[in-house]
């Protein structure tokens, strides 16, 4: 059987309108004859009036209430349908982990290691086509900023949120990152898995290169993506400040890159190391080895195909629009004094 729905059912509410127009037309209507019946006998006054009609505006107005309830049917949508379709997605499954201690806000990077990353996440997750994402953010500890899914609204709208001071102890576990990634990805999903990290390498924590191996060795990539530079650079207090962070005898912190361990827990996890710059963070070719990964069926969906039919609502409304300014108010005086229904009159 045939389902019927509407898919803007919020304009039918427009039918409202309809009794109201008729009650001020009567009223209209009401106060109109009243008026003509003052100058004396409508006999008379219809005599006096030979191409006048009584009964066009009306015939009008009916035409005109029935083409804008069809135009308000219209544009609320109709749509009949019972054709069930199914839509199957294939793709892989990524999950981000970026690296948010106090020292990705360096800025040997401009504007700074953390927004820079920000920026390149945002664009890769555009460019992204059925396959699933997640983001987990760390520092001392790694927590899960958004479960792995395929709303990359979501994605975005959770990245723009991210900063140092998101999480609540500093420091850097890279390992722990890794480990938690590995654990997030969708339960018995057989789709190629991949981990991006996004750090400047100063793991202080725990063994980064071990938890990258037992991903490698549970089937999922570990990429890097190294964001600083060898020189360093020192650490501002906070976002406008002209001072740096200071160590316990006063001296300005400079956080440098640490290339090497990067690199190893890349190694570790069978994937790929990038060195991100000024001119590229080095995302575009991670992206391109994910699109080498085997794609796999994420998920099915079967859902009602419904066909539209609002042109054809719309389109006898915009007839009796036409219809309606067609029909005169005042008799033709080429045809007034033809009647259809009484020739001999």
């Amino acid at each position: 059987m045939d389902q019927f729905r509407f898919d803007h059912p919020e304009f039918l509410y427009l039918f409202v309108l309809i009794p109201i127009l008729v009650v001020l037309y009567w009223v209209s209507h009401v106060i109109k004859k009243k008026a003509l019946q003052k100058f004396g006998e409508m006999n008379i006054i219809a005599n006096l009036m030979p191409y006048a009609s009584f009964t066009r505006p009306v015939y009008k107005f009916s035409i005109l209430i029935l083409a804008l309830s069809f135009i308000i049917i219209g544009v609320a949508g109709p749509q009949f349908g019972s054709k069930l379709q199914k839509i199957k997605r294939k793709g892989v499954e990524v999950i981000i982990a970026l690296d948010v201690s106090n020292s990705m806000m360096a800025q040997d990077i401009q504007p700074n290691r953390l927004e820079r990353a920000k920026r390149a996440i945002s664009k890769m997750v555009d460019k992204l086509n059925n396959d699933k994402v997640g983001l987990i953010v760390f520092a001392g500890e790694a927590y899960t900023q958004l479960p792995i899914t395929t709303d990359y609204a979501s994605a975005k709208l959770f990245l723009s949120s991210i900063s140092t001071d998101i999480v609540p102890i500093q420091g850097t576990a890279i390992g722990s990152a890794i480990s938690l990634a590995t654990r997030s990805f969708t339960p018995d999903s057989e789709a190629s898995k991949a981990i991006i990290v996004i750090t400047d390498g100063e793991n202080h924590e725990d063994d980064a290169v071990q938890a990258a191996n037992m991903a490698k060795e549970m089937g999922i990539a570990v990429h890097t993506i190294a964001m600083g530079s060898p020189e360093g650079a020192p650490i501002p207090l906070g976002a406008g400040s002209s001072d740096f962070r200071r160590d316990d005898e006063g001296n300005i912190v400079i956080s440098k890159l640490d290339q090497q361990m990067v690199e190893e827990i890349a190694t570790a996890g069978g994937g790929k190391a990038v060195i991100a710059n000024n001119t590229t963070t080095g995302l575009n070719v991670l992206f391109k080895e994910i699109n080498k990964m085997d794609k796999t069926e994420l998920e099915a969906k079967v859902y009602t195909a419904y066909d539209e039919k609002f042109q054809i609502f719309l389109a006898i409304g915009l007839l009796l629009l036409f219809i309606e300014f067609l029909v005169l108010e005042r008799k033709n005086r080429h045809l007034k004094d033809i009647n259809l229904f009484n020739p001999s009159k």
